[in-house]
């Protein structure tokens, strides 16, 4: 396999999954990605190196790794509180207290060229939770840097891009931790209530 691409590359001069698809005769790009574990691996091996910088790769695959950490995280401090909660596995909707539903977007974090940070948001709003936990990351992409928490009824759009620093219409949502959060969804007794 790695032969036939390094021969396509040496015909060719540059490698796309395209490129590969269109040659008859060699395998799919989507085998070649499964066997080597991604089309990046592959091309390393035979000495090819994309213009494109695709590192966001290797750090969407992290953050996805993260998300059900930090679904746990939640889960977590809900019920350290006093919450009853827990997750649709379906729909990976935390539900608390029986009353409503929480959904968590990990953010990540990419520097412009003019070096300032952007977030780029793309909410599923199929799920419709009640309050959306948006995770925004760091510039490593290692941590959590802080928290957005938006209400379904506030949410206008699929897609929300944030900076270091936003109005006050999106800032009025930030949080350092989710302790708000955990404090205002804890069960309050009925004679307390009253």
């Amino acid at each position: 396999m790695l032969r036939s691409l390094h021969k396509l590359y040496q015909q060719k001069g540059l490698l796309s999954g395209i490129v590969i698809d269109e040659c008859d005769g060699l395998p799919s790009s989507s085998a070649y990605s499964s066997r080597f574990g991604s089309l990046l691996r592959a091309y390393r091996l035979i000495g090819f190196t994309p213009d494109r910088d695709y590192r966001y790769v290797q750090v969407n695959r992290d953050l996805r790794k993260l998300h059900p950490e930090i679904l746990r995280q939640v889960l977590d401090g809900l019920k350290a509180t006093g919450s009853d909660a827990w997750q649709d596995l379906q729909t990976d909707r935390v539900i608390v207290n029986n009353e409503f539903s929480l959904g968590v977007v990990v953010a990540r974090c990419v520097e412009a060229p003019t070096g300032l940070l952007r977030w780029q948001l793309r909410f599923d709003t199929s799920l419709a939770p009640d309050i959306t936990i948006v995770v925004r990351m760091d510039s490593a992409n290692r941590a959590p840097l802080d928290y957005y928490l938006f209400p379904r009824i506030d949410m206008f759009s699929e897609k929300l891009r944030l900076a270091e620093d936003n109005a006050l219409g999106l800032d009025a949502y930030r949080f350092d931790d989710l302790d708000l959060l955990y404090e205002i969804a804890k069960p309050v007794p009925l004679a307390e209530a009253i």
